[in-house]
């Protein structure tokens, strides 16, 4: 266990720093993801104890159009931080600073909150059961490895490559109209913008055949790989990213169009 809270360290610090480091998969050959989960289990520790507060999860790698991109091909999570999300008004246009991140990129995501904690094993009713809103959102990933280049266990150490969770209005799910969600949530688009130039598309069968598939994939996940925190109610979870991710740079401004569910389109700009 001294091994990952050293390595929770560094990965904390060279962040903070944006300082990159090698892939841990190549140092470490017997670096796997147990041991990486622990690491991202030590972290937690280390940024509640710096005064953050986790406030929900974020599922990566869901999108299957992108598994060899990155030559990742599983989904991984990690916890998302009051200091990592925050909640735009309707219809308002978001703005946020790229200094801090390392080579950050894009996504457009669907983002539940939970009522209360999901069991393994739940069929889709049964999760949207624990989900009492659902909305919109831009996850900005960074990765502390140059170039994009890690395997499965560096990014699961690695913040699962968090950097910040910025989302639109949270549309409460009406348990009347569950079969309705369930339908919307299996075939919506959303179509991703920069500077209005259309850039990509995405439909929900991309994450794992749609958000409620990839939070149950995350949910059995958490079941057989336990940290020191679970799905908590009133926890948001971000499912992955329905289009590809793109890099982003200051000055640009990327919108979104959401088809087929009840959720706002995004505007984001980054100085």
């Amino acid at each position: 266990m001294q091994a990952q809270k050293e390595l929770a360290g560094r990965i904390l610090a060279s962040l903070s720093a944006r300082r990159q480091l090698p892939p841990f998969s190549d140092e470490r050959p017997e670096f796997d993801l147990d041991a990486a989960y622990s690491v991202s289990d030590e972290i937690i520790s280390l940024r509640i104890a710096r005064g953050e507060t986790p406030v929900g999860w974020k599922i990566g790698f869901t999108n299957r159009t992108i598994w060899d991109e990155y030559d990742v091909h599983a989904p991984i999570w990690g916890p998302v931080y009051d200091s990592t999300v925050r909640a735009t008004q309707p219809a308002s246009e978001a703005a946020i600073r790229l200094t801090p991140f390392v080579e950050p990129r894009i996504e457009p995501e669907i983002v539940f909150r939970m009522s209360s904690t999901p069991r393994p094993g739940m069929n889709d009713a049964e999760l949207l059961g624990c989900v009492d809103a659902v909305a919109h959102g831009f996850e900005i990933v960074q990765s502390v490895f140059p170039g994009w280049r890690f395997q499965a266990v560096d990014t699961v150490a690695a913040f699962a490559l968090h950097g910040a969770l910025v989302h639109g209005p949270l549309v409460p799910v009406e348990r009347a109209d569950a079969a309705h969600w369930i339908e919307r949530l299996a075939s919506f688009e959303i179509v991703l913008f920069r500077n209005g130039e259309e850039i990509d598309r995405g439909v929900a069968a991309n994450v794992l055949d749609g958000p409620l598939r990839a939070l149950g994939h995350f949910v059995n996940g958490l079941g057989e790989r336990p940290m020191s925190r679970g799905i908590l109610p009133g926890d948001l979870v971000t499912t992955g990213t329905v289009t590809r991710a793109f890099p982003v740079a200051p000055g640009e401004k990327w919108t979104t169009r959401v088809a087929g569910l009840p959720v706002e389109g995004m505007a984001l700009c980054f100085a």
